[in-house]
């Protein structure tokens, strides 16, 4: 027989009934009935119940068992007796009769709890990850991203794809965050930088002719703490050769579709995804991610309010750049709920929410009602499709300001009102991306997302257009309120290249020195080509039904950074200093 085991704990069935079996694992519970001991013996397969009585030779050394020791069992397998049998459990209709054990390694007293799921303080579940890991909701998701991964692979190699690993070391790039530096013992001064993700290698690649790729990439971004990120997290990452917008759309379609209903577990997936330009998904929902689970789309109910009794909205609307929004609210039509929403506005920093309730027979009713009038407010209530005991609730002001706030309260009241069919994943195509976008810190213009996208209309709308008017071929997936990819056409054309990056403030003499690689591919022929990335923890999280990007990552750090199970960041020595040509000078403890 083997060293440790016959069978795992997952194996045994009715058919190893008289057999004798050998099982390792860890003792998940042991529970006491009258004097005989049952052991739930658990490893990765499963758990398998062991029983000793006080006829057993090894009931002695069973009731010295406490949780999480490592311990092999040998025993005769039996069927359980009548009424005693677990359904639920693979192996719920036997149990092994103990005869002899080893304690192979025993536990000290635990930190936290392994058997059930309570809640547990997040930073000792990161200290302890290895006991954190062994509780079956959180090992579960684990070998759900493994099951993810197998499947997305296999759908892009049936996509015609191949699979390349691209450098880890690399030279720094401008993607949208801060790069995380390696310093160059061999080269003094001088740093490598870990990949915010394989942009130039995936678009070199193309270069090389290698046509259709694709990785699991692992990718870093130095950005401040933030609950929904990561500094470390991997993508999807994809590149295609000689496509236009629409071939990378309909070949990434049926694979994220595919990999979503692999692990839905029967949840509908939307099978033709809309295409929602990005000043529209603004207007709508408030979002460039909407969760199009929720029914509510906002609409612009500016009419009404020009010139009339309200004189708040009026006067706002005497600025052409300011709008009013109105955001519907079925079923939201009492007092006491709009008032509630009004005090959840101003918790987030608003003066109010201005809000109209149709009551019985239609009237309108609330504040802005009673200025604007009977007239208008059936010609707003017409608008929104609205009926008794709906309510409308509205934000003014300029867009550019007030969309964030909008999406919020869409958000909040189709929450509050139970509109979010929450089973379900609803996918769409946000395309049309502005190009640029003004930074109002540094008071320049700069690129709102890709850098390395093409711009509608080419060279030409560099040259001609307002920069702030020129939309990207570029685009997301957004997939229930979370921006699951990101991608876009490239910019292939040496001289659209620098063009683009000109108007950005980058120099020609700069982007040849920081993209020097890929500017001169560009000079030897490069094909047209675009591709996109997607978010493996994203897209796992939102299967495993979790919102926190923790519950589907093996060791990651915590909030602020640090990984409390490895100790990391830690202080270098003097002599990796010395040998780096690096002098530590970190701020003064205040």
């Amino acid at each position: 027989m083997h060293r440790y085991r016959s069978h795992t704990c997952g194996a045994l069935r009715e058919s190893d009934i008289d057999q004798t079996a050998r099982l390792s694992g860890w003792v998940h519970r042991v529970r006491d009935h009258g004097g005989v001991l049952f052991v739930d013996l658990r490893d990765h397969y499963g758990i398998t119940q062991c029983v000793a009585d006080p006829d057993s030779p090894a009931f002695a050394e069973v009731e010295k068992f406490r949780s999480e020791w490592v311990v092999r069992i040998d025993g005769k397998v039996r069927r359980r007796p009548a009424g005693t049998d677990n359904p639920e459990l693979p192996t719920g209709m036997i149990e092994v009769y103990i005869k002899e054990i080893e304690v192979l390694g025993a536990a000290a007293e635990l930190p936290l709890p392994v058997f059930g799921e309570q809640e547990y303080p997040e930073d000792i579940r990161l200290k302890y990850r290895f006991l954190d890991l062994r509780r079956d909701k959180l090992h579960q998701n684990i070998m759900t991203r493994g099951a993810v991964v197998d499947s997305m692979r296999k759908r892009m190699k049936e996509q015609g794809f191949f699979e390349f690993q691209t450098p880890i070391l690399t030279a720094s790039s401008p993607e949208g965050a801060r790069d995380f530096v390696v310093p160059s013992r061999i080269h003094p001064g001088k740093f490598y930088a870990l990949p915010q993700a394989p942009q130039q290698y995936k678009q070199l690649l193309m270069m090389s002719g290698f046509d259709r790729y694709f990785q699991i990439a692992p990718c870093f971004r130095d950005e401040d703490p933030r609950a929904d990120r990561l500094p470390e997290f991997y993508q999807l990452d994809v590149e295609m050769s000689f496509v236009t917008q629409d071939d990378v759309f309909a070949a990434m379609e049926p694979v994220i579709t595919g990999v979503f209903e692999d692990f839905a577990n029967g949840k509908p997936v939307t099978k033709n995804w809309p295409r929602i330009p990005f000043a529209e998904a603004l207007k709508k929902y408030g979002s460039d991610k909407p969760d199009l689970r929720n029914p509510i789309v906002m609409q612009d109910a500016s009419e009404h309010f020009r010139g009339s009794g309200f004189k708040v909205f009026a006067r706002m609307l005497e600025d052409p750049k300011n709008q009013v929004w109105a955001i519907p609210g079925t079923g939201g039509g009492s007092r006491a709920f709009c008032d509630r929403m009004n005090s959840w506005a101003q918790g987030e920093g608003q003066p109010g929410l201005g809000y109209i309730m149709w009551r019985e027979g239609g009237e309108g009713a609330g504040p802005l009602a009673n200025n604007i009038g009977a007239e208008r407010t059936a010609a707003i209530r017409d608008q929104l499709g609205l009926k008794e005991g709906d309510a409308a609730f509205f934000v003014a002001g300029d867009p550019e300001k007030f969309w964030k706030f909008a999406g919020l309260a869409r958000t909040k009241l189709g929450e509050e009102l139970n509109l979010i069919d929450k089973d379900r994943f609803e996918f769409a195509w946000i395309v049309d991306f502005p190009m640029y976008e003004y930074d109002e810190e540094n008071k320049k213009v700069d690129f709102s997302h890709n850098p390395f996208s093409m711009p509608q209309g080419g060279l030409e709308a560099l040259k001609t257009q307002d920069p702030l008017t020129i939309k990207a071929f570029q685009y997301d997936i957004a997939c229930n309120g979370y921006e699951m990819a990101s991608g876009g056409i490239r910019n292939h054309k040496p001289e659209a290249m620098v063009k683009a990056f000109e108007i950005a403030g980058y120099g020609e003499q700069e982007v040849i020195d920081r993209f020097g690689g890929m500017y001169r591919a560009f000079q030897y022929g490069a094909p047209p080509h675009g591709g996109m990335a997607a978010g493996l923890e994203r897209i796992v999280m939102l299967l495993c039904g979790t919102n926190n990007l923790r519950e589907v990552s093996l060791f990651p750090m915590n909030q602020q950074y640090v990984d409390l199970l490895m100790g990391a960041p830690s202080d270098a020595t003097p002599k990796q200093l010395k040998e780096l040509h690096i002098k530590a000078n970190p701020p003064a403890k205040s």
